[in-house]
């Protein structure tokens, strides 16, 4: 089943104010568990490739290509989307590769230049019918504008928006990334003013440090897009432990892995029916 472009999950997502589920992908395996769980649930999906992972296989296409064949053959719409590339010329590598969707992230730059470098990448992009999500704001650290105590301003989103034409917008509204624990918690009245004052649907990061009412919470606020890394590679690995811990003859990494994929597609498939219910 292929989709042409991310406008044909986001927006239907905003408008009916439901969550749309964003999984990164990691290995080859979490493809195929993410798209298997949205099969299940019966929900669209998005898998995410960051520059991170391209980083960790040395090449964007192996991975890119493989995820866009497994999400083209799936059973539900699914789409591949280049997730925090900073890299103008990775944006551009992975729009000729195929991918439907892609976040240049240019927070760490200083705002004319990340507003002038985000309308650039928006132009070539919608050129080719890819869609463009991004984030503002100069940022110092890892977690940056998605730092526990970081808030985005609306009028400061929706002047971003306007200048550089972004099909969607990651905000800070109280998550941070690579959270270990589900703890943390949404500023849901913030949410809902820059839902009112952000013409396009808005994107959290960070999710694996919510708990499931502050998901649905989010989701209902306003959030569209609901990016889960971490929560899904801290089941895998604890699958994977498993695995080992019980066996130590085991040498084939199908016969440890295979408990790891499937782990994380029931949890997608929970996730996924928990952000549209």
């Amino acid at each position: 089943m292929t989709v042409t472009t991310s406008l044909d999950l986001v927006s239907p997502a905003r408008t009916a104010s439901r969550g749309l589920g964003a999984f990164n992908v990691v290995l080859l395996e979490h493809a195929e568990a993410i798209v298997s769980g949205a099969e299940r649930a019966g929900a669209p999906v998005v898998l995410q490739i960051s520059q991170n992972c391209v980083r960790y296989h040395g090449a964007l296409e192996p991975i890119t290509a493989a995820s866009l064949a497994i999400a083209r053959a799936a059973g539900t719409p699914a789409i591949v989307h280049l997730d925090h590339a900073e890299d103008v010329s990775l944006v551009h590598a992975a729009v000729e590769l195929g991918v439907q969707s892609v976040m240049f992230d240019g927070s760490a730059l200083p705002y004319d230049e990340n507003v002038a470098t985000t309308r650039a990448v928006v132009e070539h992009c919608h050129a080719r019918g890819v869609l463009v999500e991004a984030e503002l704001g100069e940022v110092g650290g890892k977690d940056g504008v998605h730092a526990p105590g970081v808030r985005t301003d609306p009028a400061d989103a929706a002047a971003f928006v306007a200048a550089t034409g972004v099909d969607s917008l990651a905000v800070a509204v109280g998550t941070s990334h690579a959270m270990t624990t589900r703890v943390a918690t949404v500023d849901r009245e913030l949410v809902a003013a820059l839902s009112r004052s952000v013409p396009v649907p808005l994107v959290l990061h960070g999710s694996s440090g919510l708990s499931d009412d502050e998901l649905a919470g989010a989701v209902r606020s306003g959030m569209t897009k609901i990016n889960i890394s971490t929560h899904l590679n801290g089941l895998f690995t604890s699958e994977v432990r498993g695995a080992l811990d019980a066996d130590e003859s085991l040498v084939d990494p199908r016969k440890y892995i295979a408990p790891a994929r499937a782990a994380v597609a029931d949890e997608v498939e929970r996730l996924l029916r928990l952000l549209s219910s």
